[in-house]
């Protein structure tokens, strides 16, 4: 089972056990709260329950179960805070999980010509882009739009788009 990446430790904060966590997930709020299991990634996973969540600007506080001291944790800065993936939330339909859509061959609707993989999706503030790579050409950069993405079939591990006119 695949585990996927939901914060990133950035630091400690205080003595008693807490860190400053970077989320990197859509659901905060579910994600982080009392009881929930963690694991803090290394190449020793450790597997945590949180003890306590507070908001703290940017970051999110958190301490855990049986490390409630600054010299527990102190060695956990820079690691990644992963979930199991069957512990996923279910999207709708129409929703894709980020890797899910990393490493799906893009195929032009019009001519049925492949374009590309796409290897990054960048999160902007209208609409994720989708960078898809080429060979022997520049990255195509796919708004991930209606007008643009037409299908997505995870099971072939394709999507087709239709690539808008260039000004």
């Amino acid at each position: 089972m695949t585990d996927y990446k939901v914060g990133t430790i950035v630091n400690t904060h205080g003595i008693h056990g807490e860190v400053r966590v970077l989320p990197t997930t859509d659901f905060p709020a579910e994600r982080f709260q009392p009881g929930a299991r963690l694991i803090i990634a290394g190449p020793e996973p450790v597997t945590v329950e949180i003890q306590t969540v507070r908001p703290h600007k940017q970051f999110i506080l958190l301490s855990f179960k049986e490390l409630l001291n600054i010299n527990l944790v102190e060695k956990y800065k820079t690691h990644d805070l992963l979930i199991q993936g069957d512990d996923q939330h279910a999207l709708a339909a129409d929703e894709f999980y980020y890797h899910e859509i990393i490493g799906l061959t893009i195929i032009d609707a019009d001519t049925g010509t492949e374009l590309g993989q796409v290897t990054e999706i960048l999160d902007m503030p209208a609409n994720d882009v989708w960078v898809v790579q080429r060979r022997g050409l520049a990255d195509l950069y796919l708004p991930y739009i209606d007008a643009v993405v037409k299908e997505i079939d995870l099971a072939a591990g394709t999507a087709r788009v239709h690539q808008l006119e260039e000004f």
